[in-house]
Parts: structure tokens; C-alpha cells; sequence
């Protein structure tokens, strides 16, 4: 038994001694690992050094201390990491290792921009830990040029080769020094970081708690600083590969869109700009976020800015627009809101409850602003298929040096929208206690012929006081009407095949003074017509014929309102006003009867509705021929009574 005893002690002391042994050899060949990938790194010419490195078999925990590395690139960052734990080391392959837990303590990252404007970034992360981490033994050798896309692009790369569970950062503090003289200097702390299911350049989700700012504005002798926070910062099913295949310019002809984001999202936004100055933002987000490869290109917009800093010459700038409305198309969103926002000021406080854009339409809700004489209100304003590339496009179309816009040019803006609308507008009427509303404003067009629609409609609602310092509207003041009631609804169409241009009935109620409709149709309307050079279009008018015509007037008041008014000029009574008013509207047809014999119809139709308030009176006037427009303008303007002549016309009234 003593001998059995003896030989399981000295067995166990050798077992021991070949642990201890093999320990030493496995730490021994982990430093020289470590060691072989640092001097990767200094043969290609960068800096690499690190403190102890230990390597417990057990735990297949691989510690490293003291890591400094200083890439050869000057585009890369430079990194100080205090230390690295790595537990469950394990390494699949030669050129991939994966780990269960990876926890990095004092990170500090240090990055300047080889480009003109000398911008450095400094961060500061105390503490980093990754998951079921998965990733190569070394960064991919792609060379890189000077260019930040080229950085970018290279970052990218690697990042397509990573996987984890999960990434936490409780802190990141980061430092931008945009140069001396420059705005754009500041700090920023981002709290509470958290990634998860990272996979090969895909993430899940993505969240910061909170995020605060204070950025440098200041302008030579003009100091000032813009402060800021934002909770709940998050993005969703992030893909990296379309945006690689972008900045890659050898290989980004793609024009399909490819998403980026499923979603981006805050929960809340404050910023400061200046004193008294304050800007809350109650949630942001932005739904199916994509980018088409072809036209997503941020490089050449970087190359056209020039080198040397100077302002681009004219050519150069309607370059760089053009290549910014190509970047516009390149980017999708498929739709957005910004919630609730208020906006403290000196002079006072706005709001405006919502921005949502969705499908190419862009709509400002519930707007409240401070005015001089008091608040403005608007509850909804839109415009119709916006297109922001169309806009930089035309915006560029205006530049020509030493010229001012072309009327071509300027309607190039029917290009940019197809239509705008307000609703619900409430404001102060100048200096007057009376209010000015707009229940609709609405104007929409298409069926554009070069820059110039053929088709359109518009929709006025609205209700305006009477100005006392207007003249033209004191009869209406002296009668007692302080405001106006509009009601109006105007359409025009041109049909391509046939020619034809018509006004449908388009309708001005007048609240309680009267209610008019009218339409009228134009025929051999040629496509040649639409045009902005005014000499084409005079050429092209001399084909159009004249259509009938219809209108129809209802009194609701307007007529004892002229007769009061005519009552008082004349200094008679109102009856003998109206009898007055009708006998020089029969006398002046007795002029114009012969030249029409549907004529002395009208004008006692014209006598009946002046002498009976509240009918309603309709002219319908019908060409007899062919009737050239050129023509019929020209007999206006020479022969009325011939003009007239030309159509037959049927009058009546009725109550």
C-alpha cells in the first residue's frame, strides 16, 4: 500500500510538472502569435508594440496589455487598447479565430483626414465587450489610397468579415477638431451603445441610450456654440453590402435599389443654438432606407470640390449639382416622420406637430408661429411628388453667368413638384384685429408639354377682410361687407388627340354677394402652342378656333349692393337707383341690337336680373362658324359689335 501511495505522488508530480510544462509551452506559443501578427503590421510599414501577454489553457483566456498601433496608411486610425481579454479562444482555421467573450478596456482611437480640410477625431472608450465573436487573424490587404471613400470602403471590408452576438459600449467620448477658424469643432458622448446579431456585415439591431453634443459654430469674431441631446437612437436590420458595391467606382454600375435600413429611429431630440434659442423634436424615424448603386456615388461628388479650397467657377459648381441631384436619385427613403416640434425663441414659441413624407410627398402638420400681430396657425401643408434631384437639377439650370433665368428656365419648376396644398390656415389680417383663414388652397397640374402643363386645377377656400386702405374695395366697406367669402374651383384640360382645350366650369362663390360659373372651349388647340418663346406661341395661336362659352351669375347680394352704392353717388333712393341702372343697360342695347338679334335677348335678360334681386342669370354663347381666336380678339378690340355677332346667344333668368 506505502509503495502504491508513493507511486500515485510522484504520478501526480509529474502530471503536474508536464501541466505546468505544456501551460508554459501554450502561452509561450500564443505570445508568439501575438508577436507574428504585430510584426505584420511593422513590416508593411506601420507601428505595432504591445506590453505581457498570457495565455491560460484552462480557460483558453488570451490576455494582451499595452497594444499601440500605428498603420502606415495615414487614412487609418490610430488605436491604444490598455488591455484585451479574450476567454474560450479558439481558432477554427489559419486565417479566422472566435472567441466566447472579447473585453477590451481602455480604447482610445485616433483618426486625422488626408484631405484638404485637416480634420481629427479623437475617441475614448473605457470599456468594450463582444459575444460569441467570430473574425479573421488579420485585416485584408486591400491598398488604399489617400481618399476617405477608399477608408470608408476598406473599414467596410472588414467589417463584412466579423460576427457576434452581441457589442456593448457603456461610454464613447469623442473629440472633433475641425482646424483652427473652422466651424464644426466639438465633443460628443455617446451612452449606453449596444449591437446585436452582428453576421458578416448585417445588424440586427443597433441602440444608443443617449447621446449629447456640444458643437463649436463660431465665426471669425462671431463665437458660438450649438448643445444638444438625443435618446433612443436606434437602427434596424442594417446591410452594409449595397453601400461597399457604392463607393467601390470599378464596380457600381447597379441600378437596382438595394435596402440599407429597415428602420432608423429617436425617441427624442433638444438642441440649442443660441440663447433663448431651443429646438425639442419628439421622435424621428425613417422607414426603408436604400441606395442605388449606379448613382450613389460620393466619390466623385469629393472630387469635384478643388483642392486648394478656392470657390468653384460656375461650370465646376452646375458640375458638382449635378452630380449631387444624381446622388438624390441614388437614395430612397421609403417614408419618414418627425414628430412633434417646438421651437423656443426670444420673440416667442412655434410648433409644428408633425413632418411625414411617404411616396414622394412631403406634408408639414399642425403649424403654430409667432407673428408680430399675433398667431399664425396652418394645419396642414403639402406638396405633391417632390423630387429633390428633379430640384437640384433645375436649381442648376438657373446658373448662367451674366444672364438672368429664361422664362423656359424658371418654368423648368413644374418639373421639380406636381402640386401643393394648405389647409386649415388661421392669421392676424395686417394690423387689424380681423383674422385672415384659409380653409383650401390646392393647385395641381400634369401632362407637362416640354416645362409647361397642359393640365390643371386649382381649389380656393377661404375668407379675406375687406382692406379699409384699398379704394377699390371702400364700396364694399361703405355697404357694411367686412370680408370676403371665396369659393373657388378652376380646371382647364387640353386633349392631345383632338385638339380641344376646355375650362371646365369653373365656379367663385362670393359669400353673400354672389356666386359665378363659367366654362369655355378652345378647339384646334395645337401641341405647338405650349410653349415659353412668345413668338412660336403667336404663330401657333393663329390656328386655335373659339369654342362656345357659358356663364351663369347668381345674386346673393352684389346687386343691392351696386344699386346702394349708385344710390348714394346720385344722391337719390334706391328704387330710383335700380330703375335708373336698368334703363341705361336697355338704351345701351338698343345700340348693340342690330348687329345680333339674339343680342336685345341678352340685354333684357341683363335689365330682368338688375331689376329682381336674388336670380340667377345665364348667357350661352355658341360660335355660328368657325371663328379664328387671333380674329375674335383683334373684332373685340376694333368691332364688339361684330365680334358678338359671330355666336348665337341664348340668355335667361330665374330665381
Amino acid at each position: 500500500m506505502k509503495r502504491i501511495l508513493i507511486g500515485l505522488i510522484v504520478a501526480a508530480g509529474l502530471g503536474a510538472g508536464g501541466w505546468f510544462g505544456f501551460n508554459l509551452y501554450v502561452q509561450h506559443r500564443a505570445t508568439g502569435e501575438v508577436e507574428a501578427a504585430f510584426e505584420r503590421i511593422r513590416s508593411g510599414g506601420g507601428k505595432a508594440s504591445h506590453g505581457k501577454v498570457t495565455f491560460e489553457l484552462a480557460t483558453r483566456t488570451l490576455t494582451i496589455e499595452d497594444i499601440a498601433v500605428e498603420p502606415a496608411q495615414p487614412q487609418l486610425a490610430n488605436i491604444k487598447v490598455a488591455k484585451v481579454t479574450a476567454v474560450g479562444v479558439h481558432q477554427p482555421d489559419e486565417t479566422h479565430f472566435s472567441a466566447d467573450n472579447i473585453d477590451l478596456s481602455g480604447v482610445e482611437v485616433a483618426y486625422t483626414s488626408s484631405e484638404q480640410a485637416k480634420l481629427k477625431a479623437n475617441y475614448k472608450i473605457p470599456q468594450i465587450s463582444a459575444r460569441d465573436f467570430y473574425g479573421p487573424t488579420r485585416a485584408d490587404g486591400t491598398p488604399l489610397s489617400a481618399s476617405i471613400i477608399d477608408m470608408y470602403r476598406f473599414m467596410l471590408a472588414q467589417y463584412a468579415t466579423v460576427s457576434a452576438s452581441s457589442i456593448t459600449a457603456p461610454t464613447i467620448a469623442v473629440n472633433v477638431d475641425a482646424g483652427s477658424g473652422n466651424a464644426g469643432s466639438g465633443d460628443y458622448v455617446y451612452s449606453g451603445l449596444s449591437v446585436q446579431n452582428l453576421n458578416r456585415g448585417k445588424i440586427e439591431t443597433a441602440k444608443t441610450d443617449h447621446v449629447s453634443f456640444t458643437l463649436d459654430l463660431a465665426q471669425p469674431g462671431k463665437p458660438a456654440k450649438m448643445t444638444g441631446e438625443m435618446s433612443g437612437l436606434a437602427i434596424y436590420d442594417f446591410d452594409a453590402t449595397a453601400v461597399r458595391a457604392a463607393l467601390d467606382q470599378q464596380v457600381s454600375s447597379d441600378d437596382n435599389f438595394h435596402r440599407i435600413y429597415r428602420r432608423i429611429s429617436v425617441n427624442s431630440y433638444v438642441v440649442t443654438t443660441a440663447p433663448g434659442v431651443r429646438v425639442l423634436i419628439d421622435g424621428i424615424t425613417f422607414d426603408d432606407i436604400a441606395i442605388r448603386p449606379s448613382k450613389f456615388r460620393p466619390a466623385e461628388i469629393i472630387a469635384l470640390v478643388p483642392a486648394d479650397g478656392s470657390i468653384p467657377t460656375p461650370a465646376q459648381s452646375r458640375d458638382m449639382i449635378e452630380k449631387v441631384a444624381d446622388f438624390f436619385e441614388g437614395f430612397r427613403i421609403g417614408k419618414a416622420e418627425v414628430g412633434k416640434q417646438t421651437v423656443e425663441t426670444p420673440q416667442g414659441t412655434g410648433r409644428l406637430n408633425a413632418v411625414k413624407y411617404d411616396q414622394d410627398k412631403i406634408a408639414l402638420e399642425g403649424l403654430e408661429m409667432p407673428m408680430p400681430q399675433g398667431q399664425l396657425k396652418m394645419e396642414r401643408f403639402t406638396l405633391r411628388s417632390f423630387s429633390a434631384g428633379n430640384l437640384m437639377r433645375w436649381a442648376a439650370s438657373l446658373k448662367t453667368p451674366g444672364q438672368p433665368p429664361s422664362p423656359d428656365q424658371m418654368l423648368g419648376l413644374f418639373r421639380v413638384l406636381e402640386g401643393a396644398e394648405i389647409k386649415g390656415v388661421v392669421s392676424p389680417y395686417k394690423t387689424t384685429r380681423q383674422l385672415f383663414t384659409i380653409d383650401t388652397i390646392s393647385l395641381n397640374w400634369g401632362q407637362l408639354v416640354g416645362s409647361i402643363p397642359s393640365k390643371a386645377n386649382l381649389v380656393v377656400k377661404m375668407v379675406t377682410p375687406t382692406d379699409p386702405a384699398n379704394p377699390a374695395l371702400q364700396p364694399l366697406i361703405m355697404a357694411g361687407v367686412d370680408k370676403l367669402a371665396i369659393d373657388l374651383d378652376l380646371g382647364a384640360a387640353w386633349t392631345e388627340s383632338t385638339g380641344a382645350f376646355a375650362l371646365a366650369p369653373a365656379t367663385i362663390d362670393l359669400g353673400n354677394l354672389a356666386k359665378a360659373q363659367v366654362g369655355f372651349a378652345l378647339a384646334n388647340v395645337p401641341r405647338g402652342l405650349f410653349t415659353s418663346d412668345p413668338v412660336q406661341a403667336m404663330g401657333q395661336a393663329a390656328q386655335v378656333e373659339t369654342g362656345a362659352l357659358e356663364l351663369s351669375l347668381r345674386d346673393s347680394g352684389v346687386v343691392d349692393l351696386v344699386v346702394a352704392q349708385f344710390a348714394r353717388m346720385q344722391n337719390v333712393s334706391r328704387d330710383a337707383a335700380r330703375s335708373a341702372i336698368v334703363e341705361m343697360i336697355r338704351a345701351q342695347g338698343e345700340k348693340i341690337a342690330g348687329a345680333s338679334a339674339d343680342a336685345k335677348g341678352a340685354v333684357d335678360a341683363l335689365a330682368g336680373f338688375v331689376e329682381t334681386s336674388g336670380q340667377t342669370l345665364t348667357v350661352k354663347l355658341a360660335p355660328r362658324a368657325k371663328v379664328p381666336l387671333m380674329q375674335l380678339m383683334q373684332l373685340i378690340q376694333t368691332d364688339p359689335e361684330n365680334a358678338l355677332a359671330q355666336f348665337r346667344i341664348e340668355a335667361s333668368t330665374g330665381l
